[in-house]
């Protein structure tokens, strides 16, 4: 239990790399770790909903996620995304990729006083990674007054709140109140207050006709199909909360990651470089010719996820290969797991971006790679995170050479895949 609250990774046994199934029992639940595609497929495409999101990853994210998309099951679930889902669409990325290149330009102009010499990485991807949050939800930069306290509180979050709470191992009745640490508690108040003062001011906006057409907008514009309903001020703070948390923090995480791997692989770094001197407009056509940077981004994504696992509960009894599973049980898909497994990749270990292009590759992303989990549920902004990732990526290796200093970063999993010691680079102007 200590090991899972401090990092999920430590605990895990290297047998699982190679492992189709696996059982972890508690006193209180038994676990069962799913890494065969077949089994995988069955559980997140086939029926979800036979296997709801288990509320025991969110006991320790409900202060500051309350009932936000991330959490729910259900029709609760279903109404939220058909309100969602449509700011995420295909057509609206055109839309928001102008704020993206504003936050690259940003960070870019940021990292450029912080040359030769040692910078910790990740508190970099963190600031970009917030301001293009900030900048396509709200028409804000990270330097706005509430911006910027939103960011720097949720800072204080993350090094309050573990993964998991106590009532992830142990079943709680829904009665009974939750424990959660007296600066986690403080500090979901203040960003939900800080986030609330957004959607106000937002709401006020669009009944005046003044808002800019951005992803609030959108979605607080944006009624249920089947009802006819918009979200009140409480809920669109909820999705604001999991929009902040998901899109900031698991960018950031990603980021950090590829640039540490282009430091460790300079070849692949000035291919990406070369590939990235063609950005020279804010032209959202050129983002689908950086094929290197988005292999580049996609390896990235398979040997760090930023989730590094996804649970859900089996509603009734099951049998996967000849195992009795009993109602309650928790089903958890690892893609820290699936993307290394060593009988699906070919040399799962290696840092090969070329691998997309081979028979194996295809075939595993097809079967054996969901970074943003797949079927129903896969993550609302998979293309914003590619399209913001690729870009970034590529916009600080065109201006910028990175190289590794210190020791090498150790991987662990807090509410996302970051190192332990933090990963130090420095940068030198190309």
């Amino acid at each position: 239990m200590k090991l899972f609250r401090q990092d999920i990774l430590s605990a895990q046994p290297a047998r699982l790399y190679r492992a189709w199934m696996a059982e972890f029992k508690t006193p209180f639940f038994r676990s069962y770790l799913l890494n065969q595609p077949q089994l995988v497929a069955e559980v997140l495409k086939k029926r979800p909903d036979d296997f709801p999101k288990s509320d025991r990853i969110g006991e320790g994210l409900r202060p500051l996620l309350g009932n936000s998309v991330f959490l729910t099951n259900g029709e609760t679930w279903k109404r939220q995304r058909r309100i969602i889902d449509p700011a995420f669409e295909g057509g609206r990325l055109r839309d928001t990729y102008p704020a993206m290149w504003q936050a690259a330009d940003a960070a870019v102009e940021r990292l450029a006083t912080q040359t030769g010499t040692p910078i910790e990485i990740e508190a970099e991807t963190s600031h970009a990674a917030a301001d293009v949050i900030f900048r396509t939800l709200f028409s804000i930069p990270i330097e706005h007054e509430i911006a910027r306290a939103v960011f720097t509180e949720f800072r204080t979050y993350q090094r309050s709140q573990p993964i998991l709470n106590l009532a992830a191992f142990v079943p709680l009745p829904r009665w009974m109140p939750r424990f959660f640490g007296k600066d986690t508690r403080a500090s979901a108040r203040i960003i939900r207050d800080l986030i609330t003062q957004l959607c106000d001011q937002r709401q006020a906006e669009i009944a005046a006709g003044t808002a800019p057409d951005d992803l609030a907008t959108k979605i607080m514009t944006t009624r249920d199909p089947q009802t006819g309903e918009l979200f009140t001020t409480s809920e669109m703070v909820d999705q604001v909360a999991i929009f902040f948390l998901a899109g900031h923090e698991t960018s950031a995480s990603a980021l950090a990651w590829a640039l540490y791997l282009m430091a460790r692989y300079p070849d692949w770094q000035d291919k990406v470089a070369e590939e990235a001197q063609a950005l020279d407009s804010p032209d959202f056509a050129k983002v689908s010719k950086l094929k290197i940077s988005r292999d580049v981004f996609r390896e990235t994504l398979r040997l760090y996820p930023p989730v590094p696992m996804m649970v859900r509960e089996a509603t009734c009894p099951e049998a996967f290969r000849d195992r009795k599973i009993p109602k309650g049980a928790q089903m958890v898909l690892s893609p820290w797991h699936l993307h290394r497994h060593n009988r699906l990749w070919d040399d799962p270990d290696s840092f090969d971006p070329a691998r997309f292009a081979t028979e194996n590759g295809k075939a595993c992303m097809r079967d054996a790679y969901i970074p943003f989990s797949t079927g129903a549920r896969v993550c609302t902004g998979a293309g914003f995170a590619m399209v913001e990732g690729v870009l970034l990526l590529s916009r600080i290796l065109r201006d910028f050479k990175v190289t590794a200093v210190g020791a090498e970063p150790v991987p662990v999993a807090h509410l996302t895949v970051r190192s332990r010691s933090g990963i130090h680079l420095m940068l030198t102007p190309r």
